[in-house]
C-alpha cells in the first residue's frame, strides 16, 4: 500500500470577504496544527504555511501535495467546519500511488472547492 508524506500548504495571505482584517488561512493553519497534534499523526501529514497561493477570491485556500503525486488546490475552506475532513483528504491522498482522491472519498467542501488539479512535476536530468 503506497504511503508517502503529504503536505497541506495553507495560504496565510488571504483576507476575509467582509472584513479585511480577517485571515481565514491563519485560523485554518492553527486549527490544522491543533487537530494533527491531538491526533498524533506520526509524520504522514505535514502542515506548512505559505505566503500566497494566488486564489484571493476564495479565502481559506490550501494545496494538498506529495512527491510524485497530483496536487489539489482547494479554496473556500471553513476553518471551523472542514478541518477533520481536510485531514482525511490528506490521508487519502497520502495512501494513493498517484495522489488522485476518489470522488466518493471527497467531502462536499472538496467537491465544490477544487480550484485546480496539477500533475506531478517531472524532474528531468
Amino acid at each position: 500500500m503506497p504511503s508517502a508524506e503529504t503536505t497541506i500548504y495553507v495560504c496565510t495571505a488571504c483576507r476575509g470577504r467582509e472584513d479585511i482584517n480577517d485571515r481565514p488561512g491563519e485560523a485554518l493553519l492553527g486549527a490544522l496544527q491543533d487537530a494533527l497534534a491531538a491526533k498524533a499523526q506520526g509524520g504522514a501529514i505535514r502542515i506548512e504555511a505559505v505566503e500566497c497561493l494566488a486564489v484571493c477570491k476564495r479565502p481559506g485556500t490550501v494545496a494538498v501535495a506529495g512527491a510524485g503525486k497530483w496536487t489539489y488546490v482547494i479554496g473556500d475552506i471553513d476553518p471551523a467546519a472542514n478541518v477533520a475532513d481536510l485531514i482525511a483528504v490528506a490521508e487519502n491522498h497520502s495512501a494513493t500511488e498517484n495522489g488522485i482522491v476518489a470522488w466518493k472519498d471527497r467531502p462536499p467542501f472538496f467537491k465544490k472547492g477544487v480550484v485546480s488539479r496539477i500533475p506531478p512535476l517531472a524532474v528531468k536530468d
